[in-house]
């Protein structure tokens, strides 16, 4: 099963079950209508009540919830933000003025009716109302207590995940617990960044008490969240603060201790081969902690689709795709040579990807490359992608905790640690279907020394720079570069003067150990529940 998406008809329930004070006018439940009241009386009600709230994490566009006019928001995708914002890509597309809404993140000249960041801010809050649905009611419910804790756990942890998106986006915002009314609507206030992540780091840790390791899952229930996915979504939001607002006085010791809780947990291990890890072979596999899931269908855009587009926006125009997120040269370079990640990350002229060759149209393009990773074969409907979306990684757990074990002078074991990730890269195939017509793994034939074990006696800045290094092309076009850049004070220097300007006057005013530029709250929004709009917008 993959749980982001539950029948259409949990789509229309979920609209009903979150809407606010929607059961006030009854005096009666309803024969044989599932209402919030007793949604959580029934086991498969509960599931599909929690599988609706990991549907909007899969969503890339659809409804403003709550708007009466039916207002359709257009796409978002976590690559505009983390590949697309920094020096690792290029918009592509069409043509230069293509999809101009990425220009202006590119670029920070960000309009607070940005589409990409209004349905950012859409979609999280309504995935917020979701889980809010089964957090404040399944305690009530009369569903096995097992089910229960299980579904209350996943419910805390795709709460905190929706929030995550937020606070690093826009700063502090609105904290809800609970279904707003109408009458409350107007008088909502903005939390502090510091008061945002305590809250964040509160759903965590109660989620991680409640879910179960991912081992206890049964197979047809792989995607859902577990215990080391809230260990390791609390690892990264720690470190995230540790260099931007840090409020809440966290140390590295804390992200230590956490990814060492995950280590030790014996439920991860690195996908033995690289190139297998963006492929069908490589969903919910053993380097997994947490995944988007979709499937295809003969459905397009919406809602109602089981897949994603982001796939067909980064493919190639000359396969199927529209061809935005260029990976740039100065990304290309940063491999090492013969890196087999080179070949797994990067499409150039003339490869051929999944057994069909591809030529790049420097006049659809911008770079001369696309990201392999997102490379599938087309899908029945374009806009159906079946590929999930990793979005934590065993690696990324080995190299949060190697950072942190440098930050607290343990050199010799971040080493140790950044050498399992780099064996495992030497040791990769070339991605499938290097040869026309086929889909075979074939072997990359790495010379002798390529990828070198880190020097045990490597310490200080120097270590730092070699974990930076790793983490760049590890999750290269894995939307994680941004991020990194501004939590090690790395961003601003990589910006065009003029670029660099306009993103230090969106910088949070709050105290911050690095500039952390914050994106425009949508206008509507700011007007109509009274928050104070970010700073330069």
């Amino acid at each position: 099963m993959k749980p982001t998406r539950a029948a259409v008809l949990l789509g229309l329930l979920l609209t009903s079950a979150i809407a606010p004070g929607c059961s006030d006018f009854l005096d009666k439940e309803p024969l044989g209508t599932t209402t919030q009241d007793n949604l959580f009386r029934d086991p498969t009600n509960a599931v599909q009540a929690i599988n609706a709230v990991y549907d909007v994490a899969a969503w890339d566009q659809g409804p403003k919830w709550g708007d009466p006019t039916g207002q359709y928001v257009a796409q978002t995708y976590e690559w505009m933000f983390g590949d697309l914002m920094t020096d690792d890509a290029e918009k592509g597309g069409s043509s230069p003025s293509d999809f101009l809404s990425l220009i202006e993140l590119k670029t920070w000249n960000i309009p607070p009716s940005n589409p990409p960041v209004t349905t950012l801010w859409v979609h999280s809050f309504t995935g917020i109302a979701r889980a809010n649905t089964v957090i404040n009611n399944i305690d009530a419910g009369t569903i096995d207590s097992g089910l229960k804790t299980r579904l209350k756990g996943e419910a805390l942890f795709l709460r905190a995940y929706f929030y995550f998106n937020l606070v690093k986006g826009f700063g502090g915002v609105p904290l809800f617990e609970k279904a707003v009314t109408p009458t409350e609507a107007p008088n909502v206030t903005r939390a502090t960044i510091a008061q945002t992540y305590a809250f964040i780091e509160k759903d965590l840790k109660a989620a991680a008490g409640l879910l179960p390791e991912k081992s206890a899952y049964a197979a047809a229930d792989n995607g859902r969240a577990t215990k080391g996915a809230a260990n390791g979504y609390l690892a990264r939001v720690i470190m995230y603060q540790l260099g931007t607002v840090n409020g809440n006085n966290h140390t590295w010791q804390e992200v230590y201790d956490l990814t060492s809780t995950i280590i030790s947990s014996g439920q991860y291990s690195l996908l033995p081969n690289y190139a297998a890890i963006h492929q069908e072979i490589g969903e919910n596999s053993s380097e997994s902690l947490f995944e988007i899931q979709f499937a295809t269908s003969n459905d397009g855009y919406g809602p109602i689709s089981v897949g994603t587009t982001s796939n067909i926006f980064q493919n190639n125009r000359k396969t199927f795709g529209y061809g935005f997120n260029n990976p740039t040269q100065n990304l290309v370079d940063e491999f090492e040579p013969n890196d087999p990640r080179r070949e797994v990350t990067i499409i150039k002229n003339n490869d051929i990807v999944l057994g069909i060759l591809n030529p790049v149209d420097l006049t659809q393009n911008a770079t001369g490359y696309f990201n392999r990773k997102a490379a599938i074969i087309a899908p029945n409907a374009p806009e159906s992608g079946p590929q999930n979306i990793r979005k934590l990684r065993y690696a990324d757990i080995l190299l949060m905790k190697a950072e942190a074990a440098a930050q607290l002078n343990r050199g010799g074991e971040a080493v140790i640690l950044v050498n399992q990730v780099r064996q495992r890269a030497r040791n990769s195939t070339r991605p499938p279907g290097t040869t026309l017509g086929s889909l075979a793994y074939e072997p990359a034939n790495t010379p002798a020394g390529t990828l070198p074990d880190l020097s045990a006696g490597l310490s200080g800045q120097a270590l730092l720079n070699a974990i930076w290094h790793e983490r760049r092309v590890e999750f290269g076009e894995e939307s994680l570069r941004l991020w990194d850049l501004i939590r090690t004070g790395r961003y601003m220097a990589i910006l065009p003067p003029e670029v660099r300007a306009r993103a230090m006057s969106h910088v949070a005013r709050e105290v911050s150990v690095n500039p952390t530029p914050l994106l425009p709250i949508s206008l509507n929004d700011a007007q109509t529940w009274k928050l104070p709009q970010n700073p330069g917008y």
